[in-house]
């Protein structure tokens, strides 16, 4: 847009110039308010004395004393490099797979190996690691762990959904629509409560899985049912007609979907996928209702038994929502770098 352009939007009428001014205005004091309050009177150190002297000031002193708690929750601290460095690893196979350049065949060993060390690290009891058990794990490791690996095995099963919703077989499509609309019509808290609570008594007797891997379950069924979603609007929207043309080409069903329909679905739905794995990054949150602490409930834990820093949840808080923006941000600067190397239409 030109600077005339802009000038026409702001003040190409006495209304839009009374409106610009005004909220030009409000921006301006609120931001005052808000520097002063974040920076000016703000208290940086540990010291909590000097938070509760400053009454009109952050207390930023709050992260730089419990900032490991917050990130690792109750992992035990003389053990803490151990999921730092587990963060680090799957974090770079994710920026890694994130590369189109990337997308080989030795994509799949790697998470694999990435998958294999991250819970070698977390749990440890080999190696001379000392072992550490699901219910101490937490924070930023937990938040990461359940949206990476979540989104990794519900993306296979909503593909399989999503094929099986549009297949000619009558039985295959009802039991995929059956399935698709009865999870999407629950919510996600619900979900993880039958996974916690209600899929212990499915299996056998003497038989009782970790409760974060029944979570992780509960998570992935949910999520794919909104991927196949997805998948299957963009499968629909690549015109029925280069089907028909492959098909009389001699290409069998299979290599149709796999080497026509399926690339260009997927880069058609890449703005709506992003959308739900940024949703997914956020409802990981929800896994505290059922026993386990990510980073807002690794937060409660932190100030919660401590009463000397338990008045500045907020900033807490703060932290922990920058935390999740700066990850939710980056993922939807790369769907937009992603749309715009693989286009945005069907070829």
């Amino acid at each position: 847009m030109s600077g005339t352009d802009w000038r026409r939007e702001l003040f190409g009428s006495p209304v839009k110039a009374l409106t610009t001014v005004v909220l030009v205005l409000l921006v301006a004091w609120a931001g005052a308010h808000l520097l002063d309050w974040a920076v000016v009177h703000a208290v940086f150190r540990p010291d909590a004395d000097a938070c509760r002297a400053v009454h009109h000031g952050a207390c930023w002193g709050v992260i730089a004393e419990k900032w490991r708690p917050i990130l690792f929750g109750r992992y035990p601290y003389e053990d803490q490099w151990r999921p730092a460095i587990a963060v680090v690893v799957l974090s770079l196979t994710t920026l890694l797979s994130a590369w189109p350049r990337c997308w080989r065949w030795w994509l799949l060993p790697l998470w694999l190996v990435s998958l294999g060390i991250f819970v070698l690290l977390m749990r440890g009891g080999v190696l001379g690691l000392t072992e550490v058990p699901t219910s101490r794990w937490g924070g930023l490791p937990l938040t990461i762990g359940l949206a990476v690996v979540g989104l990794a095995l519900s993306f296979p099963l909503a593909l399989l959904l999503a094929l099986g919703r549009r297949s000619r077989w009558p039985a295959v499509r009802t039991l995929c629509a059956t399935y698709i609309e009865l999870v999407r019509g629950v919510p996600l808290i619900s979900v993880l409560f039958m996974a916690s609570f209600l899929l212990p008594l499915l299996w056998p007797a003497g038989w009782r899985p970790d409760v974060l891997v029944r979570v992780l379950i509960g998570l992935t069924l949910f999520v794919a049912a909104y991927f196949a979603e997805i998948i299957r609007g963009g499968l629909q929207a690549v015109p029925r007609g280069q089907t028909e043309v492959a098909m009389a080409l001699g290409f069998g069903a299979w290599p149709v979907q796999r080497d026509i329909i399926l690339p260009q679905a997927l880069r058609l739905v890449v703005p709506a996928m992003t959308n739900s794995v940024v949703g997914t990054l956020k409802d990981t949150s929800l896994v505290t209702v059922v026993g386990l602490f990510e980073l807002t409930g690794a937060l409660g834990l932190a100030l919660g038994g401590d009463p000397t820093w338990r008045p500045f949840y907020l900033e807490g808080y703060l932290f922990i929502a920058l935390v999740y923006w700066v990850m939710c941000f980056g993922l939807s600067r790369y769907s937009a770098w992603l749309e715009r190397r693989l286009g945005s239409r069907p070829a």
